[in-house]
């Protein structure tokens, strides 16, 4: 379940297809169409190669400055198209900042004479942040001095990743890793909840029996609010029945029975009039309903009675509810329904959290113990790798004139699980053979770090995705077989992705696939710089005058010659 599974690298590489420069220090304008293998930038110390990488550093989200600007009368543009290639990367970029994507990535920065600049994305406007996030996936830049990346752990980690091919058992890891984090925050929060709760536990229970034992009903209170008005006033009421009842029924002259008599009087000349039948069934309908109410003011008068212990039962048991909604703020029964029903819930809930508790931490130690057993895997995949990479990078090392210098890797297993594992990983480094090996970070030169990285990015080329790799003058100091190794790891970079190099030997630019040249030229009395591809031949003459100075010897043509045959 937990073994690596064979990986098959399909690399999608992003391509620098055409750098375009117009007004940016001493370069009017030019164009350059790069070679998806091995470009080769060369041409006379101050002819502005480095410019071009300054010009190149714009479009990658650097810094503007007004003062690159030669020309006042117009502004700098520089701009990169690149073949996109599908990386899925750059898909998640694009969409996530709203961008289209066509299958060409053109990327544009333009500066002002007042030294305002503004950044495009396939045309749309972006943000300097935006364009920083973009350049770690399209150019991997790689000037001499520059090469912190190899300093830090994380880069040293993914390299002994890459050598170990676990891509899929890492991603495996950092989900479960990223689940029992989940549920440790889960489990946590649970426990923090069970002991505010534990702390409530006792009031809420009280504040439960509370309003339990008073028993309410939906609307009680409201009821017996009425029920005391009525008999508070109970005299008055059953004295104004009895007055009615008396009118009606009992009187001298009952209304009830004087009706009757009325109808009587009628009724004996219903036959002659076509309208009295009608007034006499009206009248019957009024002595009936009159009849009626006369019974019921009695029946409620011989019900109706002041009763002051009913009264102090009711008043007590108001008082009951009134002092609960005032301690709960509400200000109705169904309101102190409603808290009860929630106090209930709440007492619920503590016998319930402990279930659930015991449950997620058997949830916990089961994926702790998952992920652990992924991070021994992967520790022990990079572990195997070590001795390998010190190896190969040690005998590089060698061949690029470092014969001294040696690489150590050391792992350290941490106390505690992280995103990555549970490693630890220096790379370690002694350039004298003296024993003594430190922290790369402290000990290498600018020099020695640029030969490392070169060694170290040619062993797992084939395994991480780098974007096109750039080197600027990184050979520095170097010559002779040294820097014919150093052209041989290139060509063999360059077999697997775009390599574009600036460079003072031969050695190099003999091995190149494109080789450019940079040139100073008088235009209208000004000195611009440019740019052009050589041809075969012209590459055999530049490559010579490298090897022998500016009137190249005949054996140094008949050497640049061989270099390029070979």
């Amino acid at each position: 379940m937990y073994g690596i599974p064979e990986l098959q690298l399909i690399c999608i590489h992003i391509m620098l297809q055409k750098l375009s420069i117009q007004n940016y220090a001493i370069i009017d304008e030019l164009e350059i169409e790069f070679s998806d293998k091995l470009n080769v930038i060369t041409g006379e110390t101050g002819a502005g190669k480095s410019i071009i990488v300054g010009a190149l550093g714009l479009i990658l989200g650097e810094r503007a400055d007004s003062t690159a600007l030669v020309n006042k009368e117009k502004k700098c543009i520089v701009e990169g198209v690149f073949d996109d290639a599908g990386k899925k990367e750059l898909k998640e970029f694009l969409k996530k900042n709203d961008l289209d994507a066509t299958g060409e990535l053109v990327v544009r920065r333009e500066i002002a004479a007042n030294g305002k600049s503004r950044a495009f994305i396939n045309e749309t406007p972006v943000t300097l942040a935006q364009l920083n996030e973009l350049s770690g996936l399209l150019v991997d830049l790689h000037q001499q001095f520059d090469t912190l990346e190899l300093t830090q752990h994380d880069f040293q980690r993914e390299v002994l990743d890459a050598l170990a091919g676990q891509a899929s058992v890492l991603d495996e890891y950092q989900t479960v890793f990223r689940q029992w984090q989940q549920l440790r925050k889960e489990t946590e929060d649970l426990i923090a909840k069970k002991q505010q709760f534990d702390r409530e536990a006792d009031y809420n229970s009280f504040q439960f029996k509370e309003l339990e034992e008073a028993g309410f009903k939906e609307n009680e209170l409201e009821n017996i609010d009425g029920e005391l008005k009525m008999l508070q006033n109970a005299e008055g009421i059953k004295s104004s029945l009895s007055k009615v009842y008396f009118e009606l029924k009992e009187s001298e002259t009952p209304v009830v029975q004087h009706l009757k008599t009325l109808l009587g009087q009628l009724n004996a000349y219903s036959s002659y009039h076509p309208d009295l039948p009608l007034l006499i069934q009206r009248l019957q309908s009024v002595q009936i309903e009159l009849q009626d109410i006369a019974g019921d003011l009695d029946r409620i008068s011989s019900h109706l009675n002041y009763d002051p212990q009913k009264i102090e039962q009711l008043n007590e048991r108001l008082s009951l509810g009134y002092k609960l909604q005032k301690k709960h703020g509400v200000i109705s029964t169904g309101d102190l329904l409603a808290i009860q029903k929630q106090l209930e819930e709440k007492l619920q809930a503590v016998l319930n959290i402990d279930e659930v508790i015991r449950q997620k931490e058997k949830n916990l130690v089961k994926t702790h113990h998952h992920a652990s057993q992924l991070a021994t895997k992967i520790s022990d995949n990079r572990n195997k790798q070590v001795k390998p990479l010190e190896d190969k990078v040690n005998k590089l090392l060698a061949q690029v004139g470092m014969p001294n210098a040696t690489l150590r890797v050391k792992t350290q297993h941490l106390a505690s699980l992280n995103l990555h594992g549970m490693d630890e990983i220096e790379f370690l480094f002694d350039a004298n053979k003296s024993g003594q090996f430190q922290p790369v970070r402290k000990v290498a030169s600018g020099g020695e770090l640029s030969s490392l990285m070169l060694c170290i990015k040619s062993l797992v080329a084939a395994s991480i995705d780098l974007a096109t790799l750039i080197f600027d003058e990184i050979d520095t100091g170097i010559s002779g077989e040294a820097a014919r190794q150093v052209g041989i790891i290139m060509k063999g970079l360059a077999a697997k992705r775009q390599v574009i190099s600036i460079t003072h030997q031969p050695q190099i630019a003999g091995r190149a696939d494109a080789h450019f040249f940079v040139y100073k030229e008088i235009v209208k009395n000004a000195v611009k710089t440019n740019i052009r591809r050589l041809s075969t031949d012209e590459r055999i003459t530049i490559i010579a005058k490298m090897l022998s100075g500016e009137k190249p010897t005949a054996a140094a043509m008949e050497n640049a010659r061989e270099m390029l045959m070979n």
